[in-house]
């Protein structure tokens, strides 16, 4: 796999990087604490997303794909994360990328968060596969 070199995280954006990777694997079911409630609360009503597959998804596809891995849960422990990076988008708006990798494909994955009063909000998340 032939790839650029892992971006750096400016020092000060650290502790808001270590917030965000405990919120991240809600998006790909690899966190068993990951809840429909918590989904709800974490997940703006316009929340959408772009798969991996290049199709738009919306908030409530998502929370039907949370719902349904939970029913029927992935083997996520060969689910690997690395390379991330946090980038400050505009006044309380970060963009969070790291790469997955699950059995068969590695994506690259992107998140636009929000901190608001009460905690943080995923905006868009987009996953792209790596060939």
């Amino acid at each position: 796999m032939d790839m650029e070199p892992a971006l750096s995280t400016p020092e000060a954006l650290a502790p808001v990087l270590a917030e965000l990777q405990q919120l991240e694997p809600l998006f790909h079911a690899a966190c068993a604490d990951a809840s429909i409630p918590q989904f709800e609360q974490l997940v703006s009503p316009h929340f959408w997303e772009v798969g991996a597959s290049g199709r738009r998804y919306s908030r409530a596809f998502a929370l039907s794909v949370l719902a349904q891995r939970q029913q029927d849960p992935p083997d996520e422990s060969n689910w690997r994360t690395d390379q991330f990076h946090l980038s400050e988008a505009g006044r309380d708006h970060y963009l969070l990328t790291y790469r997955l990798h699950q059995p068969g494909r590695v994506t690259l994955r992107l998140t636009v968060w929000r901190r608001q009063e009460g905690g943080w909000q995923a905006l868009y998340h987009q996953g792209t596969v790596v060939t």
